[in-house]
C-alpha cells in the first residue's frame, strides 16, 4: 500500500520548502516519488528537489486539477506500477483546487490518502482570501491540516486574524502556528498523520449516519394509492416544485465571465457555490528560457518592480534560476512585497516563469530586456 500525501497552497505560500524539510526530517528511510504540476509553461520547482534523490514526474501542459484530472489519474497509477514507492508527494499548482487533486487520486486503488496540507503565507491570507477566494478558500476547505508559513516575521495581529479566517472556513482542519524553524519535519509529519487519521474516521462516522438513515426511510416507507391521504405525494410534488424552481433560479442567474466582468465572481463575499473556472481562465503565466547573465543587483530592481499593476498586471509569484555575471547561479522568488535571492548550482540553461491575473507580456519581456 502506498501512502499519498497532498501538498496544496496558494502561489509562493512555501510548498516546496516544507516538502524539502519532511523529506530531510522525516521521510529519509522511505522510498519517495513527488508528482509537482507546474502552472506555466516553464517548470522550475523540480530543480530544487532533485538533490533529494526524489523522483520528477513534472506535467506543464496544464492545472492537475482542471485540464489534466483523467491523464494525472492514469499518470498516479503508473508512478506506483513504476517505483513501488513507500510515499508519493503531490504538490500540484498553487493555482489548483484542492478538491479536485484529491477526488482525481480517491479513486486510485492500491493508493492510502493521508493527511490533506495546505500551506497558507499568514501575512497574506486576507488578501488571497479577497482576491482569489475561489481557488485559496478551496484549498483551505479541503485540507485536514494546514500549516501557517512566515509565522516568524509576521506580526501576532496579522496570525491571529489569519487564524480566524481560516478556523472560519475550515474548523475541522489542524492547526500548525509554530515558525517552522522551532519544529521538526517529525513533528509536522506526526501532526499530518494525526489529522489525516481524525479526517478518516470523522468521513466513516459520516457514512455510517447516511446508511443509518437510509435504513430508517426504507423501514418507514409504505406504498401509496391515489387515494392515500397520508400527504407524501403533495410533499413530493412540493420538493420537485421547489428544485425545478432553484434550478430555473440557477439558469437566468449564470452567466459568462470575461475580463470585464463586474459581477463580482472574485469577491470572497459573493455565493462561493457559483464559482466554477478552471485556473486558465483566471491565471496566466510568462515563462522564458534564457542564456542571459544577471547581476543580483538587477534582480532586485527587476523583481521591486514587478509591484507596479498597472504596468505589468497583478504579479502574483515569480521564480527562477539564472545564469550570474559573476560566474555563479541565481535562485530568486518573488511574492507580492518580498523577494528572495540566494546562489545555487548551475542550470543547463537559465529559465524563469511569472504567474499572475492579467499579465502583460510585451512588458514583461521589456522589464527582462528578453527578445
Amino acid at each position: 500500500m502506498t501512502k499519498i500525501n497532498i501538498f496544496s497552497g496558494f502561489l509562493g505560500a512555501g510548498k516546496t520548502t516544507l516538502i524539502r524539510k519532511l523529506i530531510a526530517e522525516a521521510y529519509q528511510e522511505e522510498k519517495l516519488v513527488l508528482i509537482e504540476n507546474e502552472f506555466g509553461e516553464i517548470a522550475i520547482d523540480g530543480g530544487f528537489l532533485k538533490d533529494a534523490g526524489v523522483e520528477i514526474t513534472e506535467m506543464n501542459s496544464g492545472c492537475i486539477c482542471c485540464t489534466l484530472v483523467g491523464d494525472f489519474t492514469k499518470a498516479l497509477k503508473k508512478v506506483m506500477a513504476d517505483y513501488n514507492p513507500d510515499r508519493i508527494i503531490i504538490e500540484p499548482s498553487g493555482v489548483g483546487k484542492l478538491s479536485d487533486v484529491a477526488k482525481a487520486v480517491s479513486g486510485v486503488e492500491g493508493a492510502e490518502i493521508g493527511a490533506k496540507v495546505t500551506v497558507v503565507d499568514a501575512g497574506k491570507c486576507r488578501m488571497y482570501m479577497r482576491n482569489f477566494g475561489e481557488f485559496f478558500n478551496d484549498q483551505v476547505e479541503n485540507a485536514d491540516l494546514i500549516v501557517m508559513s512566515r509565522t516568524d516575521t509576521a506580526s501576532a495581529e496579522k496570525i491571529l486574524a489569519a487564524t480566524e479566517l481560516l478556523k472560519g472556513l475550515n474548523h475541522h482542519a489542524g492547526l500548525i502556528t509554530t515558525p517552522w524553524d522551532k519544529l521538526s519535519g517529525r513533528q509536522i509529519a506526526e501532526a499530518m498523520d494525526e489529522n489525516g487519521l481524525k479526517a478518516e474516521m470523522e468521513r466513516l462516522a459520516h457514512e455510517h449516519h447516511h446508511e443509518h438513515e437510509h435504513e430508517e426511510h426504507e423501514h418507514h416507507h409504505h406504498e401509496h394509492d391515489e387515494n392515500c391521504s397520508c400527504g407524501c405525494h403533495d410533499h413530493d410534488h412540493e420538493h420537485e416544485h421547489h428544485h425545478e424552481h432553484e434550478h430555473e433560479d440557477h439558469e437566468h442567474h449564470h452567466h459568462e465571465h470575461d475580463e470585464n466582468c463586474s459581477c463580482g465572481c472574485h469577491d470572497h463575499d459573493h455565493d462561493h457555490e457559483h464559482h466554477h473556472h478552471h485556473a486558465d481562465e483566471i491565471f496566466t503565466s510568462w515563462g522564458m528560457e534564457t542564456p542571459r547573465k544577471f547581476s543580483e543587483e538587477e534582480l532586485r530592481r527587476l523583481l521591486s518592480a514587478l509591484g507596479d499593476e498597472e504596468r505589468f498586471g497583478a504579479v502574483l509569484r515569480a521564480k527562477g534560476i539564472v545564469d550570474a555575471s559573476d560566474g555563479d547561479w541565481i535562485y530568486f522568488d518573488y511574492v507580492p512585497g518580498e523577494s528572495d535571492i540566494r546562489r545555487g548550482a548551475a542550470a543547463v540553461t537559465g529559465r524563469f516563469c511569472v504567474i499572475g491575473s492579467k499579465l502583460k507580456e510585451q512588458a514583461l519581456k521589456e522589464l527582462f530586456n528578453i527578445e
